[in-house]
């Protein structure tokens, strides 16, 4: 619900942005799949009250964890790891 609010009160051009970031963190986590890797993503407060996100991927016993202070920085962060 918060989401939602928060792109009603964007203007027009915010709200391109958003949209083009999620659609960036779509292709990297498709692309993810497509390739045998399972991953996640989760957002966690730190005891300084900051939110960070972390995502993972594994396959193989491999495993590759990235936090990041934005969802889809973590996600960039983590493709080229991979």
């Amino acid at each position: 619900m918060m989401r939602i609010n928060m792109i009603l009160t964007m203007g027009s051009d915010s709200r391109k942005t958003l949209v083009l970031f999620e659609k960036r963190r779509e292709i990297i986590a498709d692309n993810l799949s497509k390739a045998g890797w399972s991953w996640g993503c989760v957002s966690a407060v730190t005891i300084e009250g900051r939110i960070i996100w972390v995502a993972d991927a594994q396959r193989d016993g491999k495993r590759f964890v990235v936090p990041a202070d934005e969802r889809l920085a973590a996600f960039m962060e983590l493709e080229p790891a991979i």
